[in-house]
């Protein structure tokens, strides 16, 4: 395909939806990678909303120093109801009509990708996506922006949970986010050694009771046998009523102290690992070589350490499940941790 190196003035850039440690390496690497091709960039402030409302601001080389290790979003970020009208759609288009943007480039996940594929209907303009989410549901990507960060963040406080259970020979239920995606519970649940994974890979809300029979089952197996601590690992959004729930059934129907830690939007701060360092540094600056190139309606990911992309439509198809070794090895773990108890 031609280049447009030389049709490409301005491009506009976002960041939408919940914050990833990573969303400001990302900033960087796109406005870095701009300037060295003379691309004037744009940043919009909170989300879709400061694109309606024309909030922005020029980002140069100054404007992006030292935040490579800052967590959250120089550029903030906001839901934006707006965008699900066609209203407030061509309120945003012609923000970049009039600001002469040629190519738009949204950090974030599937709802900020909904956004710019209502774009692309009354804009002729370049959209670039990049997965910006700790959910890591994204498709077309091994690893989204903040994933590793948030699974870091997660371990290191279920261990000290563990430290405090231990202590109070106890049963915690640590409820972890994710939405509607298994990623970080099990990849979590598995390298913190916990006795339980409830994720939406191996579990049914209908069969709620079965497992609370299961659960108290093994508790009980698992005590008699002078073990200290029980840990269960429950992905967000899952239980009947969430993991309060299932903590008040073991106490106040099987006498189990139990205690319960959400751990909530801690998941998603902090300074970003260098493996989203690095992802969100090669993912920016192929953002600008795909505009350069003229390719549009995209996002870009990292297969097998290789940069692909994958159409918008595709990204946001929910298709990507956890790692099937992941399920089997946690199996495998508990099996064996059955058979050491008899």
């Amino acid at each position: 395909m031609m280049s447009k190196q030389n049709t490409i003035r301005r491009i506009g850039i976002l960041t939408s939806g919940g914050d990833a440690p990573g969303m400001n390496a990302a900033i960087r690497a796109v406005v870095l990678a701009a300037h060295q091709y003379s691309i004037e960039c744009i940043g919009f402030f909170h989300g879709y909303n400061g694109l309606i409302n024309q909030e922005y601001r020029l980002l140069d080389n100054s404007s992006v120093k030292d935040i490579i290790h800052k967590g959250g979003t120089i550029l903030k970020s906001a839901r934006c109801p707006e965008m699900l009208s066609e209203t407030g759609v061509k309120q945003a288009v012609n923000s970049l009509i009039k600001l002469q943007i040629d190519a738009l480039i949204v950090i974030g996940g599937d709802g900020s990708f909904n956004g710019m594929l209502a774009i692309e209907q009354h804009w002729q303009g370049q959209l670039i996506g990049l997965p910006g989410t700790i959910d890591n549901d994204l498709d077309g990507t091994d690893f989204t922006i903040g994933f590793s960060t948030a699974i870091n963040t997660a371990i290191e406080a279920i261990d000290k949970i563990r430290d405090t259970a231990d202590a109070f020979d106890r049963v915690f239920v640590v409820e972890l986010m994710g939405r509607h995606s298994g990623h970080i519970a099990f990849n979590v649940g598995i390298a913190c050694g916990a006795e339980q994974i409830i994720s939406f890979e191996n579990f049914n809300a209908n069969d709620a009771n079965k497992k609370v029979n299961e659960i108290v089952s093994d508790i009980k197996h698992h005590q008699s046998q002078d073990h200290q601590s029980y840990l269960i690992v429950l992905a967000e959004n899952l239980w009947p009523n969430g993991a309060q729930s299932l903590s008040e059934q073991l106490k106040l129907q099987y006498s189990i102290d139990c205690g319960t830690c959400i751990l909530g939007h801690i998941q998603r701060g902090g300074s970003p690992v260098a493996k989203d360092r690095l992802l969100a540094t090669k993912l920016g600056v192929a953002a600008i070589e795909a505009v350069l190139v003229g390719k549009t309606s995209i996002m870009l990911g990292e297969l097998k350490t290789e940069i692909e992309e994958v159409t918008l439509n595709d990204a946001v198809q929910h298709t990507k499940i956890v790692a099937e070794n992941l399920v089997v090895a946690h199996e495998n773990i508990l099996a064996l941790a059955a058979q050491n108890k008899r």
